[in-house]
């Protein structure tokens, strides 16, 4: 019954958080704002990222990204998606999970498209990572030893929380563009 009624609130979060885009235009320049101090936080802790960037043919910054379980779980977050630097539009996290995992956890993302393809897909409101995904913590040096899978590597800043987490989850990403 407990698993049942777990499932049943990551299905409900999932079902409230549709808004790919922020409502007014001051939450999408506080959205704008935050993207880029969380960018300069993960190229201030790796320089090599912001090379990463550059050469790449996009990328999607995700301030802000909730999770939490009890044996069911899930994860929220809105972002920013920039096409060769420039802001194209916003894109909308949405991650369910089951297994063993407890706790909840905040972090940051940064989804890098190494070439046209993953980004297409993102824009088509195609694409989505699977559980074989991994992400990379943002340390020095990090960028330099990024594998890319299927063209997209993920790096993650941890902010605050506790988890403990050996579920099964894959993230389903949403595309609205800017304008």
């Amino acid at each position: 019954m407990m698993i049942k009624l777990d499932i049943a609130a990551v299905g409900l979060l999932l079902a409230t958080a549709c808004a790919t885009a922020p409502d007014t235009l001051a939450e999408r320049r506080s959205l704008d704002a935050n993207a880029e101090a969380t960018l300069e936080t993960m190229t201030a802790r790796d320089p090599g990222l912001n090379q990463l960037l550059e050469g790449a043919a996009g990328y999607a910054v995700f301030p802000g990204i909730g999770k939490g379980g009890v044996l069911a779980g899930g994860a929220h977050g809105i972002g920013v998606v920039y096409e060769r630097g420039t802001q194209i539009g916003y894109a909308e996290l949405n991650q369910a999970s089951i297994g063993a995992q407890l706790g909840g956890q905040s972090f940051s993302e940064v989804i890098v498209f190494r070439d046209r393809r993953g980004l297409d897909r993102l824009k088509a409101d195609n694409f989505d990572l699977g559980a074989d995904a991994s992400a990379i913590a943002v340390t020095s040096g990090a960028a330099a030893g990024a594998q890319f899978e299927r063209g997209v590597a993920v790096f993650v800043l941890p902010r605050g929380g506790l988890m403990v987490d050996l579920s099964v989850h894959g993230q389903q990403i949403d595309f609205e563009p800017t304008g």
